[in-house]
């Protein structure tokens, strides 16, 4: 399934979801294949956010 494009919260979660099931199928995300289901998902979110432009560390901006 092709993953969905955004860069939202939900865009982003989608794709979590639908690689994480992927790995369960297949036993790989992409061309890696993780041992545990804790590294699938560490990877699965990296990909996402990287799909987004987004970083694991990047903050929300506040105006003042």
């Amino acid at each position: 399934m092709p993953l969905t494009k955004g860069k939202s919260q939900a865009a982003v979660k989608k794709n979590v979801e639908t690689m994480v099931h992927e790995w369960e199928k297949d036993g790989a995300i992409g061309t890696s294949h993780p041992k545990t289901k804790k590294k699938a998902i560490q990877q699965a979110v990296a990909i996402s956010l990287k799909r987004a432009g987004k970083s694991k560390y990047q903050q929300g901006t506040t105006k003042k």
